[in-house]
């Protein structure tokens, strides 16, 4: 699973249009709430009682109701104590029938059924070498259950009818199910646990028009004399009942392959042509993964789908991934940025880390997801080397550092108030730069020995953090309790203030450290390299006190001493050491991250000090994309003297770079001088097939030429995505009115979250201009809407800061207006006032 998260992102837009989004990352509240009862409850693994052996599946779909009419043929077994009734999860259904099958009789059974399960009392007490085979009848109802999701996954009603009246002409029908963390028995009858493993059969009757895609391998296809067709497919390894998956819909399927075993992808019929842009590294993430762990893919074929309206970011149901449809992109999108690759491959990675071991309690979920957010830095490291892999790294870190109330929570966790609150920033972002400090300590070998290891020992079961461990000792040979007992089942992470003292006369370097976080030290292993005279000595040490002073030998003062050298500690740092070191860091330790280090420096200084100037400006070159952008985002070009030395440098890179992004930044950048002498850039950036050179191109034209910019916006609407979207959205509320509304809405409606959040000031400025009440009432309703539900993330206060502006500009209208204006605009302040108390509601709540 990959769950959605969103950021703030400096874009050209932000010239023409700013707001200050408080941004902040999902939580569960357990840490607000650490002595609740809920918090007190031990989040035990499931007993298995009964053990699921077989699961055949028979279904039909009624599109008006939103029912699923299906027939469960459920084998068992009793784990290991004599059994004589069976407890399975069945949420919201109607239960029409439970029998046993005697060959080929029904033996009806007794149960009891109280809406989230079925009781059932077998017809005798059976051993745990006896199977039985139960069969259920029944009718699911996904639409009309009450179920609750989490910041992850954001419903759980477990199967989704999309458009099944089709009456949405720009979105398809579509069926498709999310089974994580206990959805799947909403639409089947089951033992809804991850330490549960059944082999599977499920046959779908659909309209014979569409496509359906299911776990495992496609037997048979059988058409009905009603225009329907019936497709079974058959699982024949054990996986768990949350990562059973359908989908049935109107999909182009592009056949590719790894070895001899299918590879699919399955799209949109507008998407068809993109396919192998989109999904086409799949058989070398295949290749690369299983050579890396010595554990060839373990299933019959891997297919990846994209539906519409999904709940979550991905779900790695075995087999079959399906996709949020985020991933799905033109040639054009691709271009600027391939969104989808890293869940392609988190998603992947999963069907070894998630399905072919999966997790046996959600408290153990980390060996699910720290492994899936891991392989994403792997893939970057392996494709695109070791800066982007570096790069991805650090920004997950940011991600869980700037979290302050994940930093309360253990990696696996016994107690919590919901199973669902796993799924955040600790499960995903801490665990991975976990692991990967893990490799850094053992070694490249021995760590992915140990990962071959602990998959052969539980393929096809279950696994948890101390057989991971156990596995990591007996490969490598090292005691490894401290460390899992540190970062596995421990909070928090080290924070670390570096200081320096050269002695000149014992020619010694002093490195004071000093962790300065609430709560017990970190054992922290790491390496410190001294660059002197020309050379760099690299020194192994460990700090093991809150306090410590490394002292170092050195023939003469260092050029830079450079601690955490391998930057791989998951810390926040505070590092002391003199701007001239920094400046000799830029451009002589190899990292991505001392790169960067050096770069934040010196972005400090760059108005005061002309060598971390000249820094800044090497950097607008350097070989990372990433860095590249990063320096021009915090360039002080309203200094004459940065200004000066940047231009050329800004100019270059806006025409040439061969990165997209890099060049609408750079463009971006230039725009901010409103100068008329960089039109002929802006007017070539037009022609560009990037969406976002385009966006940032329009953005400096409205600067430049404002009245030329609204006819160039309109002349673009008809192929615009992404970053130009949102510029054209930009101009609209600059210089546009109600008849630019429907292609705002629209291009609003078809954004994903993050730019939904950067297109809201633009789109609310323009509200500001219409005088339709009815249209600002709902879109005012709609924006307090995606404030409420995410306001984890910060967007409720977000919105109500623009809400208050609105709320200004609408009274600032009020002394001009006729009298029929005024009981308009009293209206629509009143809707306003109205959604603003929602949301201030809903932030105290």
């Amino acid at each position: 699973m990959l769950s959605m998260k969103i950021s703030v992102l400096k874009t050209a837009g932000v010239l023409l249009f700013s707001a200050v989004i408080g941004f902040c990352h999902p939580s569960s509240a357990q840490e607000n709430k650490v002595l609740a009862p809920e918090f007190r409850i031990y989040r035990e693994t499931p007993e298995k009682i009964n053990d699921l052996v077989h699961t055949k599946l028979d279904v039909r779909f009624d599109y008006g109701k939103k029912y699923l009419y299906g027939k469960a043929w459920i084998t068992l077994k009793p784990h290991f104590y004599p059994a004589d009734s069976l407890r399975l999860d069945a949420k919201g259904m109607d239960v029409k029938k439970v029998s046993l099958i005697e060959g080929t009789k029904l033996l009806p059974l007794k149960y009891t059924y109280d809406g989230k399960y079925i009781l059932v009392r077998l017809n005798r007490t059976y051993s745990r070498n006896e199977k039985y085979t139960v069969f259920v009848d029944y009718v699911s109802k996904p639409d009309e259950l009450k179920a609750t999701g989490s910041a992850a996954i954001s419903d759980a009603k477990g199967l989704y009818f999309i458009n099944p009246d089709g009456k949405d002409p720009d979105k398809p029908v579509q069926i498709w199910t999310q089974g994580e963390t206990e959805a799947s028995s909403v639409w089947f009858p089951t033992i809804d646990k991850p330490n549960q493993k059944t082999t599977s059969e499920i046959s779908m009757t659909v309209p014979g028009k569409y496509v359906t895609l299911s776990n495992g391998k496609l037997v048979s296809q059988k058409s009905n004399t009603d225009d329907t067709r019936t497709d079974t497919w058959k699982m024949d390894l054990p996986h768990s009942p949350y990562l059973f998956m359908m989908a049935v819909g109107d999909f182009r399927i592009y056949k590719d392959k790894w070895k001899d075993k299918e590879i699919n992808y399955y799209l949109e019929p507008a998407y068809a042509p993109y396919a192998k842009e989109i999904f086409g590294n799949t058989p070398e993430m295949i290749d690369f993964f299983s050579k890396k762990l010595g554990v060839d893919f373990p299933w019959n074929k891997y297919s990846q789908v994209v539906v519409r309206d999904y709940v979550s970011g991905a779900m790695e149901n075995t087999t079959a991934t399906l996709h949020g449809e985020f991933v799905q992109a033109t040639s054009r999108e691709l271009l600027d940025e391939h969104k989808g690759e890293d869940v392609i491959a988190h998603e992947l990675f999963h069907q070894w880390f998630g399905d072919y071991v999966t997790a046996e309690s959600w408290s153990n979920l980390p060996v699910n997801e720290s492994f899936a957010d891991f392989s994403e830095l792997l893939w970057n490291e392996y494709k695109y080397g070791k800066d982007a892999g570096d790069a991805h790294g650090y920004k997950a870190m940011e991600s869980y550092l700037n979290s302050k109330p994940d930093s309360a929570k253990q990696l696996i966790r016994f107690h919590y108030r919901d199973k669902e609150d796993m799924f955040d920033l600790v499960s995903y972002q801490k665990g991975g730069r976990i692991l990967n400090m893990l490799r850094n300590y053992i070694g490249e070998d021995a760590f992915f020995k140990g990962l071959n290891l602990y998959l052969k020992q539980n393929a096809f079961k279950n696994g948890e953090a101390h057989q991971l461990r156990l596995a990591l000792e007996e490969v490598s040979g090292k005691d490894l309790n401290w460390f899992f007992n540190q970062w596995f089942f421990r909070s928090g992470h080290p924070v670390l203030k570096i200081d320096y003292a050269w002695d000149e006369v014992s020619k010694t370097q002093k490195v004071i450290l000093q962790q300065t976080q609430q709560g017990d030290v970190f054992i922290l292993p790491f390496a410190v390299d001294i660059y002197a005279g020309g050379k760099k000595i690299r020194h192994n040490v460990w700090m093991r006190e809150k306090t410590d002073t490394l002292d170092f030998a050195v023939p003469s003062k260092p050029d830079l001493v450079n601690v955490d050298a391998e930057k791989i500690l998951l810390s926040k740092k505070e590092d002391n050491k003199p701007l001239e070191q920094f400046i000799y860091q830029y451009f002589n330790a190899p990292l991505y991250l001392d790169r960067l280090e050096a770069i934040e420096a010196c972005s400090e200084k760059q108005l005061q000090n002309a060598e971390a100037r000249n820094v800044m400006i090497a950097a607008l070159k350097d070989k990372s994309q990433d860095l590249r952008i990063r320096v021009i985002n915090a360039l002080e070009l309203g200094n004459n003297q940065v200004k000066d030395a940047a231009l050329p440098v800004l100019k270059d890179l806006a025409a040439h770079d061969p990165k997209t992004l890099v060049q609408a930044a750079a463009l971006g950048a230039l725009a901010s001088f409103r100068d008329p002498a960089n039109q002929v850039l802006f007017e070539t950036g037009m022609k560009s097939r990037s969406y976002a050179v385009q966006g940032a191109s329009l953005l400096g034209m409205a600067l430049i030429t404002p009245a030329e910019a609204y006819p160039l916006a309109k002349s673009l609407e008809a192929d615009s995505r992404g970053e130009l979207a949102k510029a054209i959205v930009t101009v609209y509320a600059l210089k546009g009115s109600t008849v630019d509304l429907p292609f705002v809405e629209k291009a609003y409606n078809n954004a994903e979250l993050q730019s939904k959040v950067e297109m809201a000031p633009a789109y609310i400025n323009l509200l500001s201009r219409v005088n339709n009440t009815a249209l600002v009432k709902e879109r005012v309703s709609g924006f307090k809407d995606l404030g409420i539900k995410y306001k984890q993330y910060g967007i409720d206060k977000f919105i109500l800061s623009l809400f208050e502006r609105l709320k200004q500009e609408k009274e600032a209208q009020l002394s001009s207006a006729s009298p029929e204006v005024k009981e308009q605009l009293n209206q629509q302040i009143a809707a306003i006032v109205s959604s603003i108390r929602e949301l201030q509601k809903s932030t105290e709540g």
